[in-house]
């Protein structure tokens, strides 16, 4: 696990998003008021880091790293968006994957 990061995605909702050096996994969480904890649910997206296609940062307020495969786009919410980009480029590289 390179990076890891609860977040929410604008359609996916809630979850924790987790950055490998092979791939970038989103699963949902389910949370419990009355204990505050929260569950993993379910594996909402499971992409190969070579099937992405772009990676950006957006906004100025709300920031959103924006990773773009074939024929989605995924914006997530994560705290440092820049970062993010970065490690996901760099791993794409280590994996002589040519890169957004």
């Amino acid at each position: 696990m390179v990076l890891q990061e609860d977040c929410s995605e604008e359609k996916l909702k809630s979850g924790i998003l987790t950055l490998t050096n092979q791939r970038i996994v989103f699963q949902n969480t389910k949370g419990s008021l009355a204990t505050l904890s929260k569950k993993l649910d379910s594996l909402m997206l499971d992409i190969e880091l070579n099937s992405i296609k772009g990676v950006r940062t957006e906004g100025l307020v709300i920031t959103k790293v924006v990773i773009s495969t074939d024929n989605k786009i995924f914006k997530f919410s994560v705290f440092n968006t820049k970062r993010w980009a970065r490690e996901i480029r760099l791993q794409m590289q280590s994996n002589g994957i040519e890169g957004p």
